[in-house]
């Protein structure tokens, strides 16, 4: 059985009358395990069910709640998932109980063969990406490391967004990049990955070890 990815609600950051405003992406993954990606904020919980509700499941069948970092809009939700292990940023739990995280020795969180987390930091030092073999490919769940297409080829929208270690975060867009054939940004629609984009890319390093 192969994974499939669903977008529940598709993210978006906008400046409006100089106020900003912001969602982010909530992606859920079925298949072998289900697994909940970013779940938005504190006042959308009600949202989250309903989408739950018509892909005919409840929140007791999500084995894995995965915050791609620790930021309020990413997060509002987890406490949803009480049969769910939690991971937030590289911070791996359940209940009380707190795991042993790879990131911090260069390695990955591997969930089976075809899903794995990895330290992607950059936006935060804590953040993490999503990478799930699905029917049509790689795709990259990938929080704010892209906030979205648009910031491809513009990273001022991504610096814009805010970066605690802009180098890193650029190496660990460099990685995504070539390991995926789709990204879920964190605040804006799924895009395809490109040969142009990959060749782009393809100059700056892998990241080192991450702190």
């Amino acid at each position: 059985m192969t994974y499939q990815v669903q977008v529940l609600h598709e993210g978006y950051s906008r400046l409006i009358e100089e106020v900003f405003e912001a969602n982010c992406t909530c992606t859920l993954i079925t298949g072998p395990n289900n697994i909940i990606v970013d779940t938005m904020t504190p006042w959308d919980g009600n949202f989250i069910l309903k989408k739950l509700e018509e892909t005919g499941l409840t929140p007791d069948k999500i084995n894995f709640v995965i915050s791609t970092h620790g930021h309020s809009d990413h997060v509002g939700n987890n406490n949803l998932f009480l049969s769910a292990r939690h991971i937030v940023g590289r911070c791996i739990s359940y209940r009380n109980t707190y795991f042993d995280e790879p990131f911090s020795r260069g390695d990955e969180y591997v969930i089976d063969d075809d899903l794995r987390v990895l330290a992607t930091p950059g936006h935060t030092l804590a953040c993490v990406s999503v990478i799930v073999r699905t029917a049509d490919g790689i795709v990259a769940i990938a929080g704010d490391l892209f906030e979205k297409y648009e910031d491809v080829y513009n990273e001022y929208v991504w610096l814009g967004a805010g970066s605690e270690n802009p180098d890193l975060q650029r190496q660990s867009r460099a990685r995504v990049i070539q390991l995926a054939d789709y990204i879920i940004p964190g605040h804006g629609p799924r895009f395809k990955v490109t040969k142009e984009m990959k060749e782009t890319f393809k100059h700056i390093p892998n990241p080192p070890s991450t702190p």
